[in-house]
């Protein structure tokens, strides 16, 4: 696994586990993925998260991954927007909806880590990070 890319590592964890059908996946903590995670748990895409401390310098992010009532997965599509040789960022106003709404933007703003569709309330814009739908 990469350590040039750790949201992009934590977004395949995600990815690889609801191919495999796993209940839980594991990945190294970060305050940013955490932030991330927030956002997916508050928009329905994930179920649960919890920050585990093996050995105290040590951390691990525990996500609990969501699938509808006939077993089928939550997120179709999870995808890295910005990378770290070419960041995105976007006033608001020139970000459109994912999937005529269906899904959303997660983005790295002033206020914190929000979803595009807060980002619209709160009128700001910043980098952004990733879209799921």
């Amino acid at each position: 696994m990469s350590q040039n890319d750790p949201i992009a590592d934590m977004l395949t964890i995600i990815r690889n586990g609801l191919s495999a059908r796993k209940e839980s996946v594991k990945c190294p903590y970060s305050k940013l993925k955490e932030g991330i995670l927030e956002v997916l748990k508050e928009e329905g895409y994930i179920k649960n998260f919890k920050v585990l401390d093996i050995d105290p310098p040590k951390r691990l992010l525990k996500i609990y991954l969501k699938y509808g009532p006939n077993g089928e997965e939550v997120i179709r599509k999870i995808a890295k927007v910005s990378k770290p040789g070419r960041r995105i960022y976007r006033k608001i106003q020139e970000l459109p909806p994912v999937l005529n709404g269906l899904g959303i933007h997660v983005l790295s703003t002033p206020s914190g880590i929000i979803s595009d569709r807060k980002a619209r309330e709160q009128n700001v814009g910043g980098e952004v990070i990733c879209e799921i739908w």
